[in-house]
């Protein structure tokens, strides 16, 4: 048991289920990091105790700030919103896959087969740490964090994961992304430069021809991302877990902020009950 605030609560890996649970999400509220245009998160006390012996808050911000899952429609035009998916989408077994990386390094289908190809299941959930969960501040972290490319997401549809999350700011590689080059982009137009001097004279533009590539692909196939995965991240890194995170049951949401969890049975005596009639 722990004690919190002076109740008392069954602990994350000592409970009566028997069950570890990992916390694999970043903090939200007040100054979460957030995307470079996005407005920030605003946190209003509508009630609170000495006013009306209650604490009531309203929010107003973006669903793709702090650890989140996309729906297909909010890259793909005439695809599921995220209470059109069935809720088994958001449930089940799969592996976290360590993969460091460095800045704007990419993360390619190569790395993914090499790294757990020989693990992966049909219908898996892969979630992948590159380190990066650790620079999640209000800075750089959006900029120059490394990204999946065109042949991570070719693994995945062949491999038929069901979900991949990631430590990164977007399933796709920044610069694939209006940081860079794409769309509304660039909201950064200072990495041009740098960006040319860190590939070694190679044009952004001709690097990262395509927007959003990875969602795009994903997305058509039924695969969503969740972005910005941390927390207890490397307390599981190389093991198989069981995953749960529900989003809101939102009509016509384009994503949703989430609480991923890693659930690990390791006396296997918990069952999900059969729903026998009482």
């Amino acid at each position: 048991m722990v004690e919190i605030r002076g109740i008392e609560f069954q602990g994350n890996t000592d409970n009566a289920m028997g069950l570890e649970f990992y916390n694999l999400s970043h903090r939200f509220g007040y100054q979460a990091p957030n995307w470079p245009y996005f407005k920030d998160v605003q946190i209003e006390r509508t009630h609170y105790m000495a006013k009306s012996g209650v604490l009531s808050q309203t929010l107003t911000h973006t669903m793709h700030v702090t650890t989140h899952i996309d729906a297909p429609a909010h890259v793909v035009p005439k695809t599921p919103f995220i209470d059109e998916v069935p809720l088994p989408h958001f449930f089940g077994s799969g592996l976290v896959v360590p993969l460091p990386k460095e800045k704007w390094e990419p993360i390619t289908g190569d790395d993914l087969e090499k790294a757990c190809g020989h693990a992966v299941r049909e219908n898996d959930v892969l979630i992948v740490n590159t380190g990066w969960h650790h620079e999640y501040e209000d800075g750089d972290y959006f900029a120059y964090c490394p990204g999946f490319v065109q042949s991570a997401a070719d693994w995945m549809v062949e491999k038929k994961i069901k979900v991949v999350g990631h430590d990164t700011q977007a399933n796709d590689h920044p610069l694939a992304t209006a940081i860079g080059p794409q769309r509304n982009g660039p909201l950064l137009p200072h990495l041009a430069d740098e960006y040319r001097e860190w590939s070694g004279g190679r044009d952004w533009k001709d690097d990262f021809p395509d927007w959003e590539p990875v969602h795009n692909t994903l997305f058509r196939n039924g695969i969503l991302g969740i972005e910005n995965v941390g927390g207890d991240l490397d307390a599981v890194s190389g093991k198989r877990c069981t995953f749960a995170f529900f989003p809101w049951n939102w009509d016509r949401g384009d994503g949703c902020i989430i609480r991923l969890v890693a659930m690990i049975d390791q006396g296997q005596h918990y069952r999900i009950e059969a729903g026998e009639s009482f």
